[in-house]
Formats: C-alpha cells, sequence, structure tokens
C-alpha cells in the first residue's frame, strides 16, 4: 500500500520543527525563520497528488518540496519519513529498488538532499567507506526501518 501522510504525521512535524503548520487545501506548509542567521526555509508537503495511473497505480503521490533563497529542492512519491525531536530534523524519504533519496529538513533552518543512495549501504561499515559516501550513508541509515515493507 502506498505511503499516505495522516493528520497524525503532520502534527508529529509540527511539533519536530516548532513552527505553525498553515493548511492550503491539501498543502501542509511550514514557514521556518532564524533571526540570528537570517535563513528562511519554507517546507511545504502535498498530500495528495494525483498523477497518472501508468506511473503509480494508485493515482496519487506525495510530493515534498523545500524552498529556500537560493535553492528549490523536491523529493516526488515519498514514502515514509522519520521526524526526530532529539535531532531537530524530519527525515523524508523515497524509496525504489535498491535507491533511497533523502530530504532532510532541519528546525535550525537548513535543508540537505541526498539523492540516488544505494541502501546497501546502510549495512556497511561506515568506517570502511570513503569520506565522500559517509555523510549520506549515516543520514539515511536510520530510515533503513521504513524499507522493511517496501520490499
Amino acid at each position: 500500500m502506498a505511503f499516505t501522510f495522516t493528520d497524525k504525521d503532520i502534527e508529529r512535524i509540527k511539533s519536530v520543527l516548532e513552527v505553525p503548520v498553515k493548511w492550503d487545501g491539501k498543502v501542509a506548509r511550514f514557514a521556518l525563520s532564524s533571526k540570528l542567521t537570517g535563513r528562511k526555509v519554507t517546507l511545504e508537503i502535498h498530500t495528495r497528488v494525483p498523477v497518472p495511473e501508468e506511473i503509480d497505480e494508485t493515482g496519487i503521490s506525495n510530493l515534498i518540496s523545500v524552498y529556500a533563497s537560493a535553492s528549490f529542492l523536491q523529493l516526488h512519491a515519498c514514502t515514509g519519513f522519520i521526524a526526530s525531536k532529539d535531532l531537530g530534523e524530519v527525515i523524508f524519504v523515497a524509496k525504489t529498488g535498491h535507491a533511497a533519496n533523502g530530504l532532510v529538513v532541519e528546525r535550525a533552518v537548513g535543508c540537505s538532499l541526498y539523492a540516488n543512495v544505494d541502501t546497501r549501504l546502510f549495512s556497511t561499515d561506515f568506517t570502511q567507506l570513503p569520506p565522500e559516501l559517509i555523510m549520506s550513508s549515516v543520514a539515511l541509515s536510520i530510515t533503513e526501518e521504513l524499507f522493511d515493507d517496501l520490499g
């Protein structure tokens, strides 16, 4: 079954990011800003985007968008997320086969994108990886439990 965001999920994200959520139809919007750094990031969670059924048999997908002053990031077909108060971040994940894509949104008004990361790296000894692969592997490895029912 395809992943869909529930009201409880949106409330969990709101509690981690510590900003109010504004709804516009099926879009949940979170505006993060820091007076200290001057950074601003807007996170949008499109909970039900209609897509052609030949692309997705459910005909519905999730879309995560992040708007920042010098960038625009999107994660299509989100398959799950981890929201951590301790880390102060939400990690949105889209997985297909052995590839994971992760979009990390931080309470401290930051974001990171990791694309096409081989999920087999998550169970590898990180100390044996080249430095270029460590950050993405460690960051997304905490989402590995989300993949158990995705095959």
